[in-house]
């Protein structure tokens, strides 16, 4: 996903007469090294040989070239054991959701050091927040459970993984130019640890530690500067499970919720499957038989639109924030799982199975699959909003 990170969201860029130079200070050298998990990718030998101030430029230059600010430069300098970040050719006040990204980020460390001092700590985690999003033009808001190690110590980009390279791909099959699915894709992520993509089950139980930082994360980055709500999408059981026990309502895959996260703000909030669960799903050895094959193609296939679906939902509400969010739904439900299915299909033999395009279109085709796209078509017609699959 490093190219994304160069592409600039020319839809989204500011002119120049708005531009403005911030100065923020970031801390005392110990407070920036914990945020920031620095260093990030070191055993001895670094995989990148980065100072403190290069670690810290190369998150906030993220930030600013996925807010859209094609020509800003960011310069960090420590002086007195303080670091300071100057950030030019971005709008006066940018500093603000950065400022409170990192305060929320002390909430973080405090709740990973309780967290330790409980003996539940693993020796491969690692204290990971969520650097690098679109901060001032964000369009959507991801919650997730936690994000994968290799995205901090290979990659040291949040948004390079499996989970979020696929999810952008279903953000541009519905009509996101791929420059632009980064403003759609800031994340919160309910457990702020870079751990090993299999630890799903080793991190429950850790969430009660984080909750002082993940409610403020939800409530400073689900308005907007403005006070506008942005649509919110909670992937997977353990992060809908979260949703109803801080806030109360139920949300189910594709089921619709409204959280108040700050007082008059009313946020939507649809549920959808976890962005890898359709590899799982999908995956002929969870299943028995001679049709092992048949019955994994059309579990993914339901996967896929039920996805397609979500990510659609996501896309447009993103870009018009006030749309009806039921309304919304339904309108995407009908275009994936009803309109659409020979295309959903298709998505899947390509995307999931690996299959080229002419394939995929064969397949599709065939009477066998042509049955279960009819089921598609069966179950989108009994989703409600706020009931889901």
């Amino acid at each position: 996903m490093f190219k994304r990170t160069a592409l600039t969201l020319a839809a989204l860029t500011l002119g120049a007469a708005a531009h403005a130079d911030v100065d923020l200070k970031l801390g005392s050298t110990e407070r920036v090294t914990r945020l920031f998990a620095y260093p990030n990718n070191c055993g001895v030998v670094c995989f990148r040989n980065w100072t403190l101030e290069q670690t810290v430029e190369h998150y906030l230059g993220q930030s600013v070239q996925r807010d859209g600010y094609a020509t800003a430069k960011v310069r960090v300098k420590t002086d007195n054991d303080q670091l300071y970040a100057q950030i030019t050719g971005v709008p006066a006040g940018y500093h603000k959701p950065l400022q409170a990204l990192l305060d929320a980020g002390d909430l973080a460390w405090s709740g990973a050091n309780r967290l330790n001092a409980d003996g539940k700590w693993a020796y491969n985690w690692s204290l990971f927040l969520p650097l690098g999003m679109a901060l001032n033009n964000r369009k959507s808001i991801e919650l997730l459970h936690f994000p994968p190690d290799y995205s901090l110590t290979q990659a040291q980009d949040y948004l390079r993984s499996a989970t979020t390279d696929r999810w952008a791909t279903l953000l541009t099959a519905n009509g996101i130019p791929a420059a632009q699915t980064p403003a759609y894709q800031t994340i919160i992520d309910i457990a702020p640890i870079a751990a090993p993509a299999t630890a799903g089950k080793d991190l429950e139980g850790v969430y009660n530690y984080f909750t002082d930082y993940q409610t403020t994360m939800v409530r400073e980055l689900s308005r907007t500067a403005s006070g506008a709500a942005l649509p919110m999408i909670a992937f997977g059981a353990p992060v809908r499970s979260w949703v109803k026990a801080q806030y109360g309502p139920t949300v189910s895959v594709l089921g619709l919720a409204t959280i108040s996260p700050n007082a008059g703000v009313k946020v939507p909030v649809l549920g959808a499957n976890h962005p890898s669960y359709i590899w799982y799903a999908a995956n002929p050895a969870a299943y028995s038989g001679k049709d092992a094959q048949a019955q994994a193609d059309a579990a993914g296939l339901k996967v896929m639109g039920q996805d397609l679906s979500a990510a659609c939902w996501q896309a447009g509400m993103g870009s018009a924030p006030g749309r009806d969010p039921a309304t919304q739904l339904k309108s995407c439900t009908q275009t994936w799982q009803v309109t659409r299915t020979e295309k959903t299909c298709e998505l899947f033999y390509t995307s999931i199975r690996n299959l080229p395009p002419a394939q995929a279109v064969a397949n599709c085709a065939s009477a066998p699959i042509r049955s279960q796209l009819s089921q598609l078509k069966t179950s989108a017609t009994t989703v409600a909003p706020g009931q889901g699959l």
